[in-house]
């Protein structure tokens, strides 16, 4: 630390005593400092900013990977993001209870949640259907309240088979259909509805329509199940596992700093 600059040993100050100032208000050079107060005043430095981290962490803004292909496209795997849990209103730790939010989710939002099939891993996928939304998939083109919906950011890359999955069953409770039984209702990836989103909930899908596990399979959003939004890719790397450290030579440079929309 920087001594104090009215003080000097050898030379009074103008109008006053011989020797360093005495005022309370003076910084403390830290040579002077007892051990136990210096490691007091570290300690409590250190807490402080670990209670500034972990409050900006849970209210705020908290880091988050991508892990799969689901959204490329749009996300990479190897990219790391912001995600702003503020503006959804922030869970309070322990209470179920949130504070008030700065905004509703909508559709075209991208989200990070909790599943309803894995509540304890973080997704992110984007909303396509709102609560009271009519939705159908007909041959890859999604249609909303019967309107065929314009997706820029979807991606197809299989176009030549149609898995159908048992999972897809959930369905039949949501149809607008109400006569279709499990024996007349095939729905398949591409090609299911139209069901219709009940109160409170969401329907996401991936933006790489062809490789994402999304509400087609594991039903609605709830909610309350949703976490944030993020919003740009602080840091991106490509994985490659001849290389050890990836994380450093394969840089994504050109993505860093990029806006997700």
């Amino acid at each position: 630390m920087m001594d104090d600059l009215h003080s000097d040993p050898f030379h009074a100050p103008a109008g006053g005593s011989l020797g360093p100032s005495t005022s309370s208000s003076a910084p403390v050079d830290p040579r002077q400092m007892s051990t136990g107060r210096w490691m007091w005043e570290w300690t409590k430095a250190i807490s402080t900013a670990i209670l500034l981290f972990l409050v900006i962490r849970t209210f705020a803004v908290e880091a988050f990977k991508i892990p799969t292909g689901s959204m490329e496209g749009t996300l990479l795997v190897g990219d790391f993001l912001l995600v702003n849990k503020a503006v959804y209103g922030a869970e309070i730790p322990l209470t179920h209870q949130r504070l008030p939010a700065f905004s509703l989710p909508r559709r075209g939002d991208v989200i990070v949640f909790l599943p309803p099939h894995d509540p304890h891993k973080n997704y992110v996928k984007r909303i396509v259907g709102s609560p009271g939304d009519t939705l159908e998939m007909r041959d890859k083109v999604l249609y909303r309240n019967h309107v065929e919906m314009t997706e820029p950011y979807a991606r197809h890359t299989d176009p030549l088979s149609d898995p159908a999955d048992p999972q897809m069953d959930w369905q039949l409770a949501y149809l607008v259909n109400r006569r279709l039984t499990w024996k007349t209702y095939h729905p398949t990836r591409d090609n299911w509805g139209p069901l219709v989103v009940p109160a409170g909930k969401f329907f996401a899908l991936g933006d790489n329509r062809d490789r994402s596990e999304d509400s087609r399979y594991w039903g609605f959003l709830d909610a309350r199940a949703i976490r944030g939004r993020p919003m740009f890719v602080y840091y991106s790397f490509q994985h490659d596992l001849t290389e050890q450290f990836d994380w450093l030579t394969r840089v994504r440079w050109g993505r860093i700093g990029d806006v997700i929309r």
